[in-house]
């Protein structure tokens, strides 16, 4: 099985993870064709991502896209027998040469005292009966007999261990060949129809849209409701924007969420890379947990303003809207307290990571102050970027080594939008206490909904 060795680039990473959000809204906010019909370029898009189990088949209600699906587990077959046949490989070799080293250490040594004992059994009839002498002799002979059989009998059992630790190592190999020959010629099969599929996509796509032409027209089988208190749907998230911090705020919330699009996509190629390729990341699972922090630092705010976040709504969901801008307003002291110590604190990390000493002797000099701003900038060039050997800031102790002080920046991004949605908060409560509320009437509690959805 051919082997799968890709390592993310740091600036991939960062790029992507803002590139990638602002396609994706772009992309969601583009008007909604008249009529569905199925697209080349999402069917080419399901063929990279996951053409090696057919999807791309099913994406245009093709069956022969099942043909994919045995030939994906006779990979997944084959690897899980060709690491076992590995393992056992591994434990026969190493049998084999701890036999070998055994025999190679204790034939010379019984070839040399086989050579000695003739001359001690001389030196033992040479002495007198009962002196020390003899009794010296006698033990050195004893010592040279017991190395005798002691050795003869480990080359014994090392002879016997390789002889029959050879043949279960052959056939150990021979298995392992044959599991990853299996792999092999099973993940050729499959991107020899990946080929196929690739030139045939366009046809398929016509054929699917004409199919669909054709079809008779669904009917659907539930009415809407003549009340129009059980059409009522709760405001759309957007309705809770009232100024421009709420705006940002909707927009930092909508940017993050499409992190977890890219979680998938990553999380999905360590799968394959781990279980079809036998070729597990170094990087994967680093970068989505730096992601998910950042995801939750700049969400902070989207969730205050849209009160997604988690709390307990026993007594504050029934009081009325002034009752509850008494409690936001008396609450929110501790709200500023935390929000507060978290812009602060984060600022010194951010710092801090960015004064850690490395490769760029520019920006540690800045950010402890050695250097001024303009002679850091001054100094700027161009190898600043190209320079392998220059890192920037804090890095990961992991093998990835990804640089840490974007993060750590990110985190004073999600302090200060959370202060901010804060004020925006206490903005509103106050005009709710003066009778002066632009907000739109409180979500219908999840009671409130289930009875609307059962009118």
């Amino acid at each position: 099985m051919p082997g799968l060795s890709f390592t993310l680039p740091h600036w991939l990473y960062w790029v992507g993870l803002i590139v990638f959000p602002l396609v994706a809204m772009a992309l969601a906010r583009r008007p909604q064709p008249a009529e569905n019909r199925y697209s080349v370029v999402l069917a080419y898009l399901i063929w990279v991502t996951g053409g090696i189990l057919g999807m791309h088949r099913f994406y245009l209600r093709n069956l022969l896209g099942l043909v994919y699906i045995p030939i994906f587990f006779v990979i997944l077959w084959a690897n899980a027998g060709g690491q076992e046949a590995r393992t056992v490989v591994s434990e026969l070799a190493n049998q084999v040469r701890v036999a070998e080293r055994a025999i190679e250490r204790e034939e010379p040594r019984v070839a040399e005292a086989e050579a000695q004992v003739e001359e001690l059994r001389a030196a033992v009839a040479d002495t007198e009966e009962g002196s020390v002498q003899r009794r010296l002799a006698e033990r050195r002979l004893s010592r040279a007999e017991d190395q005798i059989t002691e050795g003869a009998e480990r080359v014994a059992e090392a002879n016997e261990t390789l002889e029959g630790s050879s043949e279960a190592l052959a056939s150990a190999r021979s298995d392992r060949a044959f599991y990853n020959n299996a792999a092999k010629w099973a993940f050729y099969a499959i991107l020899a129809l990946l080929v196929i599929d690739a030139v045939l996509i366009p046809f398929l796509v016509r054929r699917a849209n004409a199919r669909l032409a054709d079809a008779p027209e669904e009917k659907t089988l539930i009415s809407a409701p003549a009340d129009d208190a059980a059409a009522e749907t709760p405001k759309a998230d957007s309705d809770y924007a009232t100024n421009w911090i709420d705006r940002l705020s909707l927009f930092a919330g909508e940017f993050a969420a499409y992190w977890a699009v890219i979680a998938v996509f990553v999380y999905y190629y360590e799968v394959i890379a781990r279980y079809v390729f036998g070729s597990p990341t170094n990087w994967a699972h680093e970068a989505m947990y730096l992601m998910f922090g950042m995801q939750y630092l700049i969400a902070g705010a989207y969730a205050m303003l849209t009160e997604t976040h988690v709390r307990v709504d026993i007594f504050y969901a029934p009081l009325p809207r002034k009752r509850k801008a008494w409690v936001d307003l008396l609450t929110s002291i501790f709200f500023f307290i935390f929000a507060g110590t978290l812009l602060v604190t984060s600022w010194i990390f951010a710092f801090d990571a960015l004064a850690v000493p490395t490769g760029n002797s520019l920006v540690s000099q800045w950010a402890r102050g050695q250097i001024g701003f303009g002679e850091a900038v001054s100094g700027w060039g161009l190898n600043q970027w190209t320079d392998p050997n220059i890192r920037w800031g804090e890095i990961s102790f992991n093998e990835w080594e990804v640089p840490l002080w974007p993060m750590k920046w990110v985190m004073v991004m999600g302090g200060l939008l959370l202060l901010l949605q804060g004020i925006s908060k206490l903005g509103k409560d106050i005009r709710a206490l003066r009778g002066n509320d632009d907000l739109p009437p409180d979500r219908p509690t999840g009671a409130a909904m289930h009875e609307r959805e059962a009118v």
